[in-house]
């Protein structure tokens, strides 16, 4: 098991309530990327193996990062040895043409020296509908369509396409990857059906366990490695069959200082801001077996008081002492994970406490893990 870290770049919830707007927003912004930049600096000298940046685009008060480009060419003159990851880039083609795709990804492997990891996806409604894109299931066909021409774009030397989706004359794209033949790929997925396709699909899988135990999680990638066995044909020649999920992860010193400078109040923050989004803009989207398994837990969520006990009991989110955290941890290696996306700056915890998390986590948990070793190598070739 790798620990990596996940990064939404979520505004300040202090300074943005402080000022009128714009200007709170803008103060908080400002602040976000400032901690996350020193925290992630942190992490690198810690060994952590990869951050992962998102694209988000509109999530008003939860996330201000819709370039992951911008910010990880920064880290990949700022860090040293952590991987840098896109998690994720934005697939279908009303989100921008797979050329622009290959020159950003490429541009930040090479000013890295090799240290990509491409995560991939397909957005949510909200996005969808503001950029023209399809909220049906053309979306996943321009997604595996746009995955394919971009590693394709990195391979020949000179490229030309035609479809009835994109229609390009033969170029030369620039700048390579420095790996090769390009970084690894990977997609985000929250069904077991959208394991499945990562599987088929021979790339790696993002999953998360914050709506769903651990065990239900595992199912998942039980399907995925299935799935990735009987793949006949992988999207890209760089197989990746790593799993990752992601969490709300906080590792303290001592759980009621924790609960007296805001953990649980972050957390049902957290939870409840996602809840809200999910019901206005995925639930109509999701098939009736998947509105049927999510929307009473979503529906405690906007209603009710959050249930943090079951979270935290149920090991959907990790928080604890560093032993604690080691224990949540080991149960997310037995569900078949390989990297664990700990997602640290949330809610309204402060920067100096995310730092000591990232202390604990780098000094008290991650020896442990490298003594367990690791089931795959995440590095790629260079």
């Amino acid at each position: 098991m790798k620990l990596d870290l996940l990064y939404e770049f979520q505004p300040a919830i202090a300074p943005y309530d402080a000022k009128p707007h714009p200007d709170g927003q803008r103060d908080a912004e400002v602040q976000v990327y400032h901690e996350a930049f020193e925290q992630i600096q942190l992490a690198d000298r810690l060994g952590f193996e990869t951050v992962w940046v998102v694209e988000h685009h509109f999530r008003e008060r939860r996330s201000a990062c819709p370039t992951p480009e911008a910010v990880l060419g920064g880290l990949a003159l700022t860090t040293k040895d952590i991987r840098l990851g896109f998690g994720v880039v934005l697939m279908p083609f009303g989100f921008g043409h797979p050329a622009r795709v290959a020159e950003r990804v490429a541009t930040v492997d090479v000013m890295s020296r090799g240290r990509v990891e491409w995560g991939t996806g397909r957005s949510t409604p909200m996005e969808q509908t503001a950029f023209g894109v399809p909220t049906t299931e053309e979306s996943k066909e321009q997604w595996r369509e746009a995955v394919g021409i971009v590693a394709q774009m990195w391979e020949k030397e000179r490229f030309s396409y035609e479809s009835p989706n994109l229609s390009m004359p033969e170029r030369v794209q620039t700048p390579k990857p420095y790996q090769r033949p390009h970084p690894p790929c990977w997609v985000a997925a929250g069904s077991e059906h959208s394991a499945e396709v990562a599987g088929e699909a021979g790339v790696g899988l993002l999953s998360f366990s914050l709506f769903q135990p651990v065990s239900s999680m595992a199912g998942h990638i039980a399907a995925y490695r299935g799935a990735y066995a009987r793949s006949t044909t992988p999207l890209t020649r760089v197989p990746n069959d790593r799993v990752g999920a992601y969490t709300l992860v906080h590792c303290c010193d001592d759980m009621d200082e924790a609960a007296d400078y805001g953990l649980w109040r972050s957390v049902k923050w957290w939870y409840h801001h996602l809840a809200e989004f999910t019901l206005e803009w995925e639930f109509p989207n999701l098939s009736p077996e998947e509105q049927k398994e999510v929307f009473p837990l979503l529906e405690t969520q906007v209603d009710a008081e959050v249930d943090v006990d079951r979270y935290q009991e149920e090991d959907m989110i990790i928080c604890g002492t560093p032993e604690m955290c080691l224990e949540k941890i080991l149960r997310y290696e037995e569900a078949g994970v390989d990297q664990l996306l700990c997602y640290i700056q949330f809610g309204m915890l402060p920067h100096e406490k995310v730092m000591r998390c990232l202390d604990l986590l780098g000094t008290k948990v991650i020896p442990e893990l490298e003594k367990r070793g690791h089931r795959v190598s995440a590095s790629a070739t260079s």
